[in-house]
């Protein structure tokens, strides 16, 4: 009937007989204590579903470990083997069992530098994350291996667990014997076979950086180093001629015949080793580490060039080649890779500029000369522009009166390093670099500046002639003419005051250009006068055709003037500068004498004939300030 309650249903799919059939009952069910019973069961259910989890996942890890084909320990904190697996065992020829309790570093070699054992002692510590290195093993058939050895922190299951590691070992000879094979060929020359360049300067760091080992039982280390660096003269025309192949074969022969003889010289001064490097091209190198002296390299380096002397039988060919020989050989301490092979480079270089076909040994004082002019050579052309140069004068004399006719303008460096430097220390080197247009220019301006003022402060004196050396290249390389005019315009000083100074090589055989600037010279008024005359390639029949004012006799002429007894002059020099000076003037010229230093010599080149002379006797090249105190006391002229 509608409206009327018929009690609680059943949940669907429920009989009413399951569900509680009063509210006690209900009540008890769902009370406190009735749930936490129930908890602490299904707890208990799942602790133990736990524990079976993890010991069946650790049986999975030990079976794993020791099915591994990879070589594996597990190591605690002290570095002792805690565990081992089968691998392991057989790679060290020992069941893993009794490898337990033994020290990991001991199995595999990690204690044998400091670098490795420090290393590993920080990952057993947790100071490292991880650690890899490289060693050689002894494998049980009794053939050595290549192992890579990596050690890994293991993660702990709580912070009480102690601190392990896990060490494992990789066999990696196969692939360090492929990368052996590519080193060598990487480090040697494919046509001799013989180490390369890099392969050489690797030796070569190595012997300078971690000299030889003492051992007492060997003797007595030398402490020294040694180099012979070569190259063969001429072998590009083996190629040029013949092609390259036989030029390979010729540079494959001399590598044997270089490997024989520094064999030889071990068995004759045992001790340190020999490398035999070709560094590049017909360059070759002997590098001998501990070496016994001076004198032995020397006699390896003669041994080198009669070898090499020797002809070469190449494929029907004979072929006679030389070399020339740098030789270095120095004490290990303080040298350097980079000043070794500077030294023997330079000393090459002496060996071909001294001849080819011979060994030149490294001289330090040669090479300090070098490194000097080398100096000189890059700093000249600024120290123009900075003003290092200055000008000092020497006074010219006539030997009939003594009165003063002129200077000669002599240049002078002040150099920052070195010193006040003389001409004969940077001419020739200006000369070469072609600095010597820049220089010879501020020359120039220089001495007609300071003759003009000496003119303009002295004008009731007759006023002096300035001499100034002129090299070659300054008439080849730049417009002589056009800036000597251009000087004497802006100094106002006449051309006749001006006495341009030329070598004698260099004026002999003018032609073309060279003369015409000469002969332009002369005919604006300027004065030729031929340097050092008697001493170069004296040509007679140019003398009369040059438009040369004056000859100056080489000072060799005058230091001849000697004394053989005490009493009597020697008349031979005599004779000759008389015959030179009788030929000057029958050609219309004047003769200057240089190096005058005694009254004896002053008195027979005036009685000769001698028109002025030049030299200590007078005054050496002083500064401006003393020739004007020259200029005031000059005697009174006729």
């Amino acid at each position: 009937m509608s409206g009327t309650s018929e009690g609680p249903r059943a949940p669907t799919g429920t009989s009413p007989g399951a569900l509680p059939s009063t509210v006690t009952e209900r009540h008890r069910m769902s009370s406190p204590e009735t749930g936490r019973g129930a908890a602490e069961t299904a707890d208990r259910s799942g602790a133990d579903r736990s524990a079976a989890d993890v010991a069946a996942e650790l049986r999975d890890h030990r079976a794993a470990f020791n099915a591994a084909t990879l070589p594996m320990a597990v190591v605690d904190g002290r570095g002792r083997v805690l565990r081992a697996n089968d691998a392991l065992g057989g790679l060290l020829g020992a069941p893993p069992a009794a490898l337990v309790e033994r020290q990991a570093s001991e199995l595999v070699d990690l204690a044998a530098d400091d670098r490795t054992r420090q290393a590993y002692r920080e990952v057993l510590h947790g100071l490292r994350s991880r650690f890899r290195c490289t060693r050689r093993l002894k494998h049980p058939d009794g053939r050595s291996l290549w192992a890579e050895v990596s050690v890994v922190p293991m993660t702990a299951a709580s912070a009480a667990e102690p601190r392990r590691v896990l060490l494992s070992v990789a066999d990696v000879s196969d692939r360090r014997e492929l990368q052996d094979r590519l080193r060598h060929l990487q480090m040697h020359d494919p046509v001799t076979r013989l180490p390369n360049r890099t392969l050489f300067f690797e030796r070569l760091s190595a012997a300078l950086e971690c000299p030889p080992y003492q051992d007492d039982s060997m003797p007595a280390r030398h402490g020294r180093i040694g180099l012979c660096y070569l190259d063969l003269d001429g072998f590009q025309a083996v190629n040029d001629t013949l092609g390259h192949r036989v030029g390979d074969r010729l540079l494959a022969a001399v590598a044997g015949r270089l490997g024989d003889c520094a064999e030889q010289d071990a068995t004759r001064n045992p001790g340190g080793s020999r490398l035999v490097a070709r560094l590049g091209g017909d360059e070759f190198a002997i590098l001998v580490e501990d070496s016994a002296g001076t004198q032995a390299l020397t006699e390896l380096a003669r041994a080198v060039l009669a070898a090499l002397q020797m002809p070469f039988d190449l494929a029907g060919r004979r072929l006679s080649v030389s070399a020339s020989i740098g030789v270095v050989e120095r004490p290990v301490a303080g040298t350097s890779p980079t000043g070794l092979m500077q030294a023997a480079d330079t000393t090459l270089y002496w060996a071909k500029a001294d001849g080819k076909a011979r060994w030149t040994l490294f001289d330090p004082e040669r090479n300090a000369h070098r490194m000097t002019r080398q100096a000189l050579s890059s700093t000249l052309r600024p120290a123009v522009e900075r003003g290092e140069f200055t000008l000092e004068y020497q006074p010219l004399v006539g030997m009939a009166d003594g009165v003063v006719r002129g200077v000669e303008a002599l240049v002078r460096w002040n150099h920052p390093q070195f010193g006040t430097l003389a001409p004969n220390r940077f001419v020739q080197i200006a000369e070469e670099d072609g600095s010597i247009v820049q220089l010879g220019r501020w020359v120039l301006g220089t001495a007609c500046r300071q003759a003009r003022r000496w003119q303009l402060d002295h004008p009731d004196e007759p006023a002096l002639f300035i001499s100034v050396n002129v090299a070659v290249r300054q008439v080849w390389d730049s417009d002589l003419v056009a800036d000597v005019a251009r000087i004497l315009a802006e100094t106002g000083l006449a051309p006749g005051l001006l006495q341009l100074e030329l070598t004698e090589s260099a004026v002999m055989g003018s032609a073309g250009r060279p003369l015409r600037a000469l002969q332009a010279l002369s005919d604006m008024g300027v004065r030729i006068a031929i340097d050092d005359f008697g001493t170069g390639y004296s040509n007679l029949a140019y003398l009369s055709r040059l438009p040369v004012s004056v000859l100056k006799l080489d000072g060799a002429f005058v230091r001849g003037f000697r004394y053989d007894d005490g009493t009597h002059p020697s008349p031979a020099d005599e004779t000759i500068v008389e015959a030179m000076v009788q030929l000057a003037h029958r050609l219309g010229l004047t003769v200057t004498a240089e190096c005058v230093e005694t009254a004896g010599q002053a008195e027979r080149l005036r009685r000769i004939g001698c028109d002025t002379g030049q030299g200590w006797l007078y005054s050496r090249a002083v500064a401006p300030e003393r020739i004007a105190d020259l200029i005031t006391a000059r005697p009174a002229r006729d």
